[in-house]
Order: structure tokens, then sequence, then C-alpha cells
């Protein structure tokens, strides 16, 4: 449990420097460079992302069990998770999905998060994706803080300039 334990503060660290220090990554990436940046923060994910995968496989090996879902949720979770792709990738296409989800990829990941915990219930399990589903919340919560960043349009022809920072009301955006 303590190599998933650090996989997660290691991985979900990372992924939480814009929720914790917003300025601060910016002022290490005009430091460091866009390109160090992300090899940097790259390492630290791939690092993380392989010490949750060996503690998950071994907090599996002699599981904790909290509670059993019942089979029914395992089939409504199977069919409603089909919606979870679809929200991941429209963050990067804009589009219907985009526009209603403001933030689809969170939305995602929240998603998925929950259905996890619903049907899989040991301990590993909730550490890990009541994790993720933890992070998603705040990290949500974090961006409507955040400070709007105007950045170039996202895709050729797209005729949006706004980041996922940015407020859709142009009352509250700011040059």
């Amino acid at each position: 449990m303590l190599y998933l334990i650090a996989g997660l503060v290691l991985f979900l660290g990372v992924h939480s420097i814009s929720i914790v220090n917003h300025g601060w990554r910016d002022a290490t990436v005009q430091k460091l460079g866009a390109g160090a940046w992300r090899a940097l923060y790259s390492l630290v994910s791939i690092a993380g992302l392989a010490l949750i995968v060996y503690g998950f496989g071994r907090a599996r090996e002699n599981p904790v069990v909290l509670y059993v879902a019942p089979i029914w949720v395992r089939d409504t979770m199977i069919m409603v998770m089909a919606l979870v792709f679809p929200m991941v990738f429209a963050a990067y296409f804009p589009g219907l999905i985009s526009a209603v989800l403001k933030h689809p990829m969170l939305v995602g990941v929240k998603l998925w998060a929950t259905l996890h915990l619903l049907v899989n219930g040991s301990l590993a399990d909730v550490v890990l994706f009541g994790s993720v589903l933890a992070w998603a919340v705040v990290d949500r919560i974090s961006l409507k803080r955040r400070p709007c960043v105007r950045s170039g349009p996202r895709r050729r022809g797209s005729g949006t300039t706004r980041s996922r920072s940015c407020s859709a009301s142009p009352s509250t955006s700011r040059s």
C-alpha cells in the first residue's frame, strides 16, 4: 500500500501544482523553459504512475475488502463507462460536449473514478479511485479561482482563444 500511496502523491502532486500555486508554476516554466518543464513534469508523472501500478498490484495480492457491490451495479457501470471516453476526447476537440461540460476531461475523470468506486470495494480501490476523484473535484473548483490566461487558437480554424481556465462570459474575461 505504501507504493500506491507514494505513487499517488507523486502523480497527483505534480498534477496539483497549478491548483496550489499557479504563479510558482508559471515562474518555474519561465526559469527552466517550457521543454525542460514538460520533461520534468513527464518524468515525475511517469514515476508516479509506475508506482501506482506496482503498488496497486501489490495491494491486490492481499485485499482488504470494505464492501461488495451488487451484480447490477457492475452491469450498469459497464454501460455508463462508455460515456467517459467521449468526455475525455472532447477536451481536445472543440464542440458541443466541450461547450456544455466546460471541462470535459475532469468530468470524465470524476465519472470514471466514481463508477470504479461503486464497483470495487477493496481498500486499495478506495484509496486509488477516491484519491483521483478528490483530486478532480478540487481541480475543478480551483479552475474558478485561477487567473484567466489567453492563448492562441486551440486548433487551426476553431476561432476560440480561451484556455481552459477562462470564463465563458465575456464580462468576466481578461485581456
